[in-house]
């Protein structure tokens, strides 16, 4: 069972974002990441300069996380609108 964990740069970025999109982030990864048996189900691995990490899609907001299996952890490092979270 995966535990999710955020960096100080993600929770800057939820913070940022309005109540309602933030809680609909927050519930998507209660119900789809938090305590799930396989993260890589619901996203996507990047290429290139991001390699290793991994990209879920919630509407038209983006979630960059690294997956760590050692400790069983999924560690998010960005959120923000699928425009610009790319650019962090």
């Amino acid at each position: 069972m995966y535990k999710v964990e955020f960096t100080e740069r993600a929770l800057k970025d939820l913070k940022k974002l309005d109540k309602q999109t933030a809680a609909l982030i927050l519930g998507w990864i209660r119900k789809n990441l938090d305590g799930c048996e396989n993260p890589r189900q619901h996203g996507k691995g990047l290429t290139a300069n991001r390699s290793g990490e991994w990209r879920y899609r919630v509407g038209d907001y983006r979630l960059l996380a690294e997956i760590k299996d050692s400790v069983v952890t999924i560690l998010i490092l960005n959120v923000g609108h699928r425009r610009d979270v790319y650019d962090k």
